[in-house]
């Protein structure tokens, strides 16, 4: 096949709407604390749930985790059940407030944590579960659910890929007790770098806001004498700026179209790939989930089960950009290790996605062509490891 093209993994669609929302933002007298941040924060509750959906734009999605665990009072002392396959944001955010990580392996056809491996690993000291929606595959929320309500247990989402995934007709982050999204440059919407939390909680909702603000009582534009406030209670600054926000409010607008694009190119892709021997592509297998698309991963089994690296090199060479989600099952990394210890056989689910997936590209930059495209560069590939 003739290479004659380049496909990158990612890539951030940025408009002149954007940039001209950033210049109005910079015209102003106010860069945070300003109107930007709060429409962006209405319209993504509107988008994700509506009126019973309370949001906090952050500076990052690792920040509504922390946030999510310290606002709900789990530290020292507690453990929190965390998916062994995820970003190691994920078991971060608890580790932070002094919790012990207990993790937990994923199921082998979405990569998403398993609800039968959660009551095992329950103690009288477990006090939260830490989830996440693996490549905005939606978990399977109602056997997750029941196991939360019968131990008491808090849920946290991790929604990093996951804007548009849901389950029976709920958008994900509204399950449990908070959800928190990413909006790193090449998520499915980008504020230039930033996340939100979201709950249905009112009460949380509000300690949040004003723990990501330092703790301050009175923001901005409510102080009658500027400069004059009172702290009453610990804070932090986690605020995400006006400018941020303007760029999210017009990548929201598009949102349709982005998911739209997504799921175009992933069903093209996976439709062309499926008939692959050795190949595994992880998706929603509940009827009712909807997957966000963020990218196609593949998983080498048989005689290509070894050759994963050489196949990413050898794509490289020929100009289609991949990925790997996620380099190490989370208690393989060498904290989590020489913290914890690690035993192979506990999570081997976890270890076959992490040492022989290849995720591929599906994002709103490419088209069904580039599937097609990219589809015969990649079988050609296979073939070529098989010899």
């Amino acid at each position: 096949m003739t290479i004659n093209r380049s496909i990158q993994f990612a890539k951030p669609w940025i408009t002149n709407e954007e940039r001209e929302a950033v210049l109005e933002v910079l015209k102003g007298d106010i860069l945070t604390h300003g109107p930007q941040n709060a429409a962006f924060e209405k319209e993504f509750g509107e988008f994700t749930g509506g009126d019973n959906t309370h949001c906090a734009a952050m500076s990052s999605c690792m920040a509504a985790l922390h946030i999510s665990y310290w606002q709900m009072g789990i530290g020292a002392g507690d453990e929190v059940i965390v998916a062994a396959q995820t970003h190691v944001a994920t078991g971060h955010a608890a580790e932070v407030v002094g919790a012990k990580c207990l993790f937990a392996d994923c199921d082998p056809l979405t990569g998403n944590i398993d609800p039968d491996k959660l009551e095992s690993l329950i103690t009288p000291k477990t006090k939260a579960i830490g989830l996440v929606h693996f490549l905005g595959i939606p978990c399977e929320m109602d056997a997750i659910m029941d196991i939360a309500n019968t131990h008491d247990l808090k849920v946290i989402e991790d929604c990093a890929l996951a804007v548009g995934s849901t389950f029976k007709g709920k958008h994900v982050g509204l399950f449990g007790d908070t959800g928190c999204f990413s909006f790193y440059p090449v998520k499915h919407l980008t504020t230039g770098d930033g996340g939100m939390f979201i709950t249905r909680h009112k009460e949380l909702a509000e300690k949040v806001i004003k723990a990501r603000a330092f703790g301050v009582d009175r923001n901005y534009g409510d102080r009658q004498i500027p400069g004059m406030y009172d702290v009453p209670t610990l804070g932090i600054n986690y605020r995400m700026s006006d400018i941020n926000a303007s760029i999210g409010r017009v990548q929201l607008k598009r949102i349709d179209e982005i998911l739209k694009r997504r799921k175009e190119n992933f069903k093209y892709l996976k439709k062309t790939l499926s008939e692959i021997p050795d190949l595994a592509i992880l998706d929603s297998q509940h009827k009712e989930a909807e997957n966000s698309h963020y990218c196609l991963s593949v998983v080498l089994d048989g005689v290509l089960s070894k050759r994963r690296n050489d196949v990413i090199n050898s794509l490289k060479e020929k100009g289609i950009g991949t990925s790997v989600y996620y380099p190490q099952p989370v208690p393989r990394m060498t904290y989590y290790k020489n913290k914890y210890g690690y035993d192979s056989s506990a999570y081997p689910n976890a270890e076959r996605i992490s040492d022989q997936s290849i995720a591929l590209p599906v994002g709103p930059h490419l088209n069904t062509d580039d599937m097609g495209y990219m589809a015969g560069i990649f079988a050609e590939t296979l073939k070529e490891m098989r010899i």
